[in-house]
């Protein structure tokens, strides 16, 4: 199983408390270690988190330049512990634009995960649904116009080699957090007939039953992709 998670809410959680949106940042990765191990341990093959769009360059700089210490001092610090429990990280979304000790974090951990063969865990740093279609558009464009210097029919499974999913099934399921009911840019292409679910619970105080739960209301629900099905 694919399940991605829209982690909204850190900021809510936080200001409902009395506390700086930071506070609720660093809330919400000890959640993000909760669930990682959670899914690992009832047998999800790839997670996919949502960490930072490509709007979220819009909020203060302080609390940007503060979500990226929080990425990179995460990475530093527990990617030993991925590998013990046998989970490949790699991230997902651009890569011109982030600073250079946090890409370098991200570079490290990839290796370091590389030949770990248990749950895979994509997060999506600087990613954009639209923005990944144009980078695959651009991408393939600049292909055929290499190869043959005019431009060739593009398919599904061409767009798909070049996505940050190349390899990669989509996802099953897409959970997003926090009461609000759409999909922010996430996941645009490949959540064409992904189950999607809503929970008002506010990312930080998401837990193994809240998603124990969601796993089951997606368990009963018949996948067609546009055909008739058993029932």
């Amino acid at each position: 199983m694919h399940l991605a998670i829209i982690m909204d809410g850190n900021g809510r959680w936080a200001k409902t408390r009395g506390l700086g949106r930071i506070k609720g940042h660093k809330e919400g990765a000890k959640r993000v270690e909760e669930i990682v191990r959670y899914a690992s341990k009832i047998g999800v093959h790839t997670l996919t988190l949502y960490a930072f769009s490509t709007e979220n360059w819009q909020r203060p700089s302080p609390e940007v330049t503060a979500l990226f210490q929080l990425i990179k001092l995460y990475l530093r610090r527990k990617v030993r512990e991925l590998k013990i429990e046998n989970v490949k990280i790699n991230f997902i979304g651009r890569r011109d634009r982030l600073p250079k000790p946090v890409l370098k974090e991200m570079i490290n951990s990839e290796n370091e995960t590389d030949k770990c063969t248990g749950l895979h865990l994509n997060v999506a740093v600087d990613y954009g649904g639209r923005d990944e279609i144009l980078r695959v558009m651009n991408d393939l464009i600049q292909e055929s116009s290499s190869l043959s210097g005019h431009p060739r029919e593009i398919d599904e499974a061409s767009f798909k080699s070049y996505s940050d999913l190349k390899n990669q099934c989509d996802p099953d399921l897409i959970i997003r957090t926090g009461g609000d009911k759409r999909l922010s840019n996430f996941m645009l292409w490949h959540a064409a007939y992904s189950e999607l679910d809503f929970v008002d619970t506010l990312w930080p105080d998401f837990n193994e039953k809240e998603l124990a739960s969601a796993l089951d209301r997606a368990s009963g629900k018949e996948r067609r992709y546009g055909g008739i099905g058993d029932s």
